[in-house]
């Protein structure tokens, strides 16, 4: 979502207690390294939020969450990380699920505090601009809350409807005045104004079930995975049409832009990481073990942190090589996470 890649979502569940370090366990191929960078990683079953040596995969902390954390955010700072309560397993999962933003201290690895959404609820998709201005989706009432100085606030700040149904994730641009919002049952990207809730959303139809997007490094292109479909869209983000759609077989849940050139998309079918080009060539197809779900990017080396939910793992990719270079083991169903690079 964003080009500054300190960060790759995960939105999660509510209070929080904070837990003792514990090592990880099944460790496999890590290197011989400076423990220097840290992946924070959300475990939606284990209702947690972990903190792991990128890379040897020692498990430095654990914070305990209500049910069913998955997206979050950090600041521009690496200061403040900022999961929301879905509260809920899945998409497909009936109930009212959660109603907060829950804001986790990176420094000091606890639950500094908790911002009351009420009544917006099932809290998913979760994006910051370079202001570090916040924004949190409310799955089940359609509508994009803002928080304009989330470190302090109480309260949204401002609420915008996004005309979408079932609305799950975002793409933000980088001065947050255009968020792209994909409705799983309506089944079409909204672009929103965070900002002028005056300007009435634009909606275009990519294909069935759109559930991730990112932008291009210029802006210009949003790219769309759409599940049902089983294809890859680009979007003109000026017109709002689709541009070009390619078929890529399987499930193709998540989408990341890796540089100028280059995307890389999550298949939870088939297992797998594939590299297309922005015009939607494929160039690189990676099995995995398990079932990617999110991925990290680092954001000055070409290495990928792929969440496999079903393995309980995070597999670390070399992405000039497309290979997996080790794996490390989690706590139940690591999803999103970020990278707090040192």
């Amino acid at each position: 979502m964003t080009t500054r890649r300190t960060v790759i979502k995960a939105v999660g569940a509510g209070t929080v207690a904070s837990g003792l370090s514990t090592p990880a366990s099944g460790v496999s191929g890590a290197p011989r390294a400076a423990r220097t960078d840290v992946l924070v990683v959300v475990e939606k079953s284990n209702h947690s939020v972990s903190f792991y040596d990128a890379v040897t995969g020692e498990r430095q902390e654990t914070i305990r969450l209500p049910e069913y954390p998955h997206e979050m955010v950090v600041d521009s700072r690496g200061r403040f990380a900022y999961v929301g309560h879905y509260g809920v397993r899945m998409a497909s999962t009936v109930g009212e699920g959660g109603s907060a933003v829950f804001v986790v201290d990176l420094a000091e690895r606890t639950l500094a505090r908790t911002i009351d959404t009420r009544p917006f609820n099932r809290i998913h998709g979760m994006g910051i601009d370079r202001h570090d201005r916040l924004y949190a989706l409310s799955e089940e009432k359609a509508v994009l809350l803002g928080f304009d100085a989330p470190s302090t606030d109480t309260a949204p700040t401002r609420a915008v409807p996004t005309q979408g149904v079932k609305t799950h994730l975002f793409a933000l641009s980088r001065d947050g005045e255009r968020a792209y919002v994909t409705g799983l049952l309506s089944h079409t990207v909204s672009l929103v104004r965070p900002h002028d809730a005056s300007v009435a959303p634009v909606l275009v139809t990519p294909g069935l079930l759109p559930e991730s997007s990112c932008l291009s490094r210029d802006e210009k292109t949003l790219f769309v995975g759409a599940r049902k479909s089983s294809a890859l869209v680009a979007v003109d983000t000026g017109t709002m049409k689709v541009r070009r759609t390619k078929k890529v077989g399987g499930d193709p849940l998540r989408v990341y832009t890796i540089d100028d050139e280059r995307l890389l998309v999550t298949d939870i079918a088939a297992k797998t990481l594939t590299a297309y080009s922005t015009d939607l060539r494929p160039l690189r197809t990676l099995r995995l073990t398990g079932t990617p779900s999110a991925v990290t990017l680092h954001p000055g080396r070409p290495l990928a942190y792929a969440s496999l939910l079903d393995t309980n793992e995070i597999a670390v990719v070399d992405l000039n090589r497309f290979t997996v270079t080790h794996t490390f083991a989690t706590h139940s169903e690591p999803d999103a996470a970020v990278l707090l690079a040192r």
